[in-house]
This record gives structure tokens, sequence and C-alpha cells, in this order.
């Protein structure tokens, strides 16, 4: 398929703010059910775990000086509540409050009004209805739930390595020798292995990050698939300063977000799924319907 400089602008109509999960129809999603074959499903998500504001080894990986979540119960004095509540004869109910910014700190979803370039979003929807109170188009909210075909691209395996290294950049030689049936709708996930470095303390896993480069990203691009996931913090490649190295035309937030309206679902935890072998499966997840969000918490699963 080739893609002209616009990527799929219009191919759904001006109005369109969903992009590529337009792809997900009945029939999509029907055919996506025919994956399940062991009934077994696995989240792909990092925990949430309340920490301080101040990274700590206890906490998950995620980008360096991002806030992390703040998880507070009402069952002491210092959290956000007096105390727990009593509710009846003997019995007593705890509260939670949780506090999280997705971009950088746990398995989330962006939307497509997360990156623009000049002043129009996805689609040529103005980017002037991003304000502080949320974005009037193209929010997470507009996404929907999505129920595609999963298909797992696990670079470390086919290289023969753990994890990638923090300059290593997924490049079309690696998808092509794969040699994964994409179908359109599909949701493609990368595997990198790079939370593993964690274990290693936070220095490692902020030196850097591998991911897509952006050929790779135009060859997922022009196989029609919905979404593009990942086990790293931002799809791309970051350098030590955490920053992508990528021009405009390359960065892989503008290849898929603003120019051809695929979602990314970032921070994976892929583990599990890769000792599994499978490399087809039910993918789900949820977005919260957050009015005008730039991201969402998700709790994506794999039904093998």
């Amino acid at each position: 398929m080739m893609l002209d400089e616009n990527g799929n602008w219009g191919r759904w109509g001006a109005a369109d703010e969903r992009g590529a999960l337009n792809l997900l129809t009945p029939e999509t999603v029907v055919a996506a059910a025919g994956c399940v074959r062991e009934g077994r499903p696995l989240s792909l998500a990092l925990p949430i775990r309340g920490a301080t504001s101040s990274p700590a080894p206890t906490t998950v990986p995620h980008l360096k000086g991002r806030p992390l979540p703040q998880h507070f119960m009402s069952v002491d004095g210092g959290d956000y509540a007096a105390g727990t509540r009593a509710i009846g004869a003997g019995l007593k109910m705890a509260d939670d409050a949780l506090i999280v910014t997705p971009h950088g700190t746990t398995t989330h979803m962006d939307a497509l009004c997360h990156m623009w370039s000049g002043d129009e979003l996805y689609n040529g929807h103005p980017a002037a209805r991003v304000r502080s109170y949320g974005a009037g188009r193209c929010g997470i909210d507009k996404a929907g739930p999505v129920v595609a075909r999963g298909v797992l691209f696990d670079v470390p395996r086919l290289r023969g390595v753990e994890h990638l290294s923090a300059t290593d950049r997924v490049g079309v030689a690696d998808l092509e020798a794969a040699d994964l049936d994409v179908r359109p709708g599909d949701v493609a996930i990368v595997r990198t292995g790079w939370p593993l470095t964690w274990q290693d303390g936070p220095d490692a896993y902020w030196a850097g990050q591998p991911g897509l480069d952006a050929d790779a990203g135009r060859w997922l691009a022009g196989r029609d698939v919905s979404v593009v996931a990942s086990d790293n913090a931002a799809i791309g490649g970051l350098n030590e300063h955490q920053l992508a190295d990528e021009d405009l035309a390359d960065d892989l937030h503008m290849i898929f977000l603003w120019r051809h309206g695929i979602h990314l679902i970032e921070m994976l935890w892929l583990e599990e799924l890769a000792e599994t072998g499978r490399t087809d499966f039910l993918f789900i997840a949820a977005p919260l319907k957050i009015e005008g969000g730039t991201a969402s918490p998700v709790n994506p699963l794999a039904v093998l």
C-alpha cells in the first residue's frame, strides 16, 4: 500500500477522530476471535505502584523526571481521608484515590491529540481545540475499545539476545525477519525487552531506549495496522536524555498519530507473552473515557 504525505487524512471522512481504529469492523473483530486457541488471557500491563514523586528502585520502569503514580487509601491518618469509614454493624470500608500521569510512567494508550504539527491535529482538526480543560477533538474518549488480532514482533528472540541495547533501532529487516502475516486492523506489538534493564537499576533503564526506526514505522503503517504497541516508552528510540533524535519527518509519533491516525500503546510488559512463543492472539484494550484526554492508562490483554 502506497502512502501519501497526509497518510489517512480524509480516508474515513472529514469528521473522523478515530483514525485507523475504523479498520476494526465487526468482521475484523470476529476474525480476530479465531486466534483464541487456549482460552488463556495474559495481562500485558506494568503494575501501577504507589510511590512518592522521587524515583526509587522499588517503583516500576518510568521515564526520568516524570511524576510517578500516587496511590492513597483511607486507612490511616497520613492518607487522603480521615480513616476507614464505618458503613454498618461491624463493617468498614477502605477507599482509594489514584493520581496517574500516564505518559512515561505506566502502560498507556496515546490519543490522536497527543502530538501534532503546525495548527492541525490528525485529519486536519484544529489544534486550537487542545486546551487545559481537555482536547475538543481527537481525545482518548473518541477511541473506544480495541478488540483486534495482535501480532508480536519479538525482536530480541530473532536477534538471539535477552534484550536490545539502548542504541539499537528496529528496522524493516527485523520486521520482515519475523515472517508474520500482518493484516489490516492488526495491533502490531514490538518487543525490545528493555524493561528487563530496570532490574539493574534506574540508571541502566535511563541510558537510552531501543525502538522502531522511521522506515519500520512506515512499513507498519503501510500494512494498515490499527495500533502500534511496544514495551518501550516512546515506540521509537530515545537517547540518554530521554529524547528522540529523529527530525519531524521521521518522528514516530508524527508518522503514526498525526499522519496515519494510528494509536500507540506504550510501556507494555511482554515477557510472559514472549515465553509462550505465540505470535498471534486476540488483543483487547479499553482506554478510560477521559473526555479530551491525551492518553489513558490501559491493561491490555492477550487472549491465547
